[in-house]
């Protein structure tokens, strides 16, 4: 069936939709603030004017949080269901509603500074990116894409366009992950060569076949709501939380927790991009004996192992395992029986050649085992802490933007956050790969080769070597209309 022009509209592709913009800008002679007065330059207002891409849920919370640092101003709203609005409207009557973001850069990239994306994470990377490349500086939440590919695209994008970047998770402003940091560096643990995270994530349904098809709700665009993701029928209760238990929207526990979980390590050892990686899930029985496979869903509960190179943090390879849907490592010796492991739910646990470390999601509450040591040992304050700890994750994104590009340090701008994010996205990847089967030769039962396989990454060509079905799932096609632009 032919489209209709208003339907054509709607699906202006990014590179078109990018190419008016800027045009648009140009005209008017608009450039970014920092561009405009160099480096440090305050506007008049000395206000940041955000514009909220997704305001409903999380969304809400993180405009709630720009504005309470008395230096920006919520300017405009955009969301494509207006279910999930309405606080978010209360508590900033005076900005101006969009339903499309794509109509919000085009009309108004003029009248603010700054986006904040808080979308599914099948949409964060087009959103920043056309963003970024109107100059504007972005928040994006956890984790930073759904793809790897696009992980690295947006870091490069950084960059290029100079502007400000700090992605969701506000554990990495957190005073705990800067305890961690000295202990290490005080060399109170020795050398790590392993760190086990965990979590009882997910708190959706995982591992289930599609529903059937649901009537739309009057107030969702649908359309919009799947952007690049490719077209589905609706279905009940996907929106707001259980869009993250498909891998067309979500990420599944990893991406829910895994930059908060990861995070630590990865700042205390200074990782970067992992060697390989492997994995193991749950099975899903549909029968007496007989497995299921729910290829649009993660497994209920999975264990990722990743090794890392050595770096200037460490004497060799770091083994980092991740797991999810209630199982836990084993615990460690030094922890007495009755004393909570991580924080009951998730945790971290760092194992050195001299001893033991620990801590809870967010990386909030860091313990040396036993816990006799939190008494004996002082070490001193090396590193500086973020003003509000992990709630000053959100100003300290604001006040970077106003000093504009280069000016301050954050905690997670994408040069961090980045890699971060692929490594939570490999993880995934070897689930993914674990979870597929193949007919036996014999024509009875089922084989799942990958398994059993260590998948070798190379991480400048981002392909896995030796297991090309990987592959596939590092970047993915989007939908027609739909392109990062570059």
């Amino acid at each position: 069936m032919k489209k209709s022009k208003k339907a054509e509209a709607k699906h202006l592709s990014r590179r078109r939709f990018l190419n008016n913009a800027i045009v648009a800008a140009a005209g008017a002679m608009i450039v970014p603030r920092h561009v405009l007065g160099g480096r440090g330059f305050v506007a008049p207002s000395d206000k940041l004017l955000v514009a909220g891409v997704g305001v409903g849920g999380k969304g809400k919370s993180d405009i709630a949080k720009f504005y309470e640092s008395g230096k920006a101003e919520i300017a405009f709203l955009c969301d494509v269901d207006k279910r999930m609005i309405g606080a978010s409207v209360e508590s900033f009557p005076k900005a101006k509603f969009y339903t499309d973001w794509r109509e919000l850069f085009e009309k108004e990239s003029k009248n603010f500074d700054a986006v904040s994306v808080s979308t599914p994470d099948h949409n964060h990377a087009v959103i920043a990116m056309g963003a970024m490349q109107l100059g504007k500086h972005v928040y994006v939440q956890k984790p930073l894409t759904h793809d790897i590919y696009e992980a690295r695209v947006l870091t490069e994008a950084a960059k290029r366009y100079k502007v400000v970047t700090q992605m969701g998770n506000q554990g990495a402003s957190g005073d705990g992950v800067r305890q961690l940091q000295e202990w290490y560096n005080a060399g109170i643990i020795g050398d790590v060569h392993e760190v086990k995270i965990w979590t009882n994530r997910p708190i959706w349904p995982q591992g289930i076949p599609w529903p059937p098809k649901a009537n739309v709700p009057a107030e969702l665009n649908w359309d919009l709501w799947l952007g690049t993701a490719q077209y589905r029928d609706y279905v009940d209760k996907l929106i707001p939380g259980s869009w993250r238990g498909w891998w067309d929207y979500g990420t599944g526990a990893l991406g829910d927790l895994g930059c908060h979980l990861i995070e630590a390590p990865f700042r205390v050892l200074n990782l970067k991009y992992a060697l390989d990686v492997q994995a193991s899930v749950s099975s899903v029985y549909v029968d007496w004996g007989k497995r299921g496979y729910f290829p649009d869903t993660p497994p209920p509960s999975s264990h990722a192992t990743l090794t890392f190179p050595k770096t200037d943090k460490t004497n060799g390879p770091v083994i980092m395992h991740w797991m999810d849907g209630g199982i836990k490592p084993e615990r460690p010796a030094e922890l007495g029986p009755d004393e909570l492991f991580g924080d009951g739910n998730s945790g971290i646990l760092f194992i050195g050649s001299k001893g033991k470390m620990m801590a809870s999601e967010y990386a909030a509450n860091p313990r040396l085992l036993p816990t006799s040591k939190m008494n004996e040992v002082k070490v001193k304050q090396t590193i500086a802490r973020v003003p509000g700890s992990a709630e000053g994750h959100y100003a300290q994104w604001v006040e970077g933007a106003i000093a504009g590009y280069g000016n301050k340090e954050l905690s997670s701008s994408f040069d961090l956050a980045g890699p971060l994010t692929e490594a939570v996205l490999m993880a995934n990847l070897a689930i993914r790969v674990a979870d597929i089967p193949k007919l036996r030769a014999s024509g009875k039962g089922y084989d799942y080769p990958g398994s059993n396989t260590k998948l070798l990454w190379d991480y400048q060509n981002m392909k896995i070597t030796n297991y090309d079905e990987a592959n596939q799932f590092v970047k993915r096609d989007y939908r027609q209309g739909w392109t990062l632009g570059v």
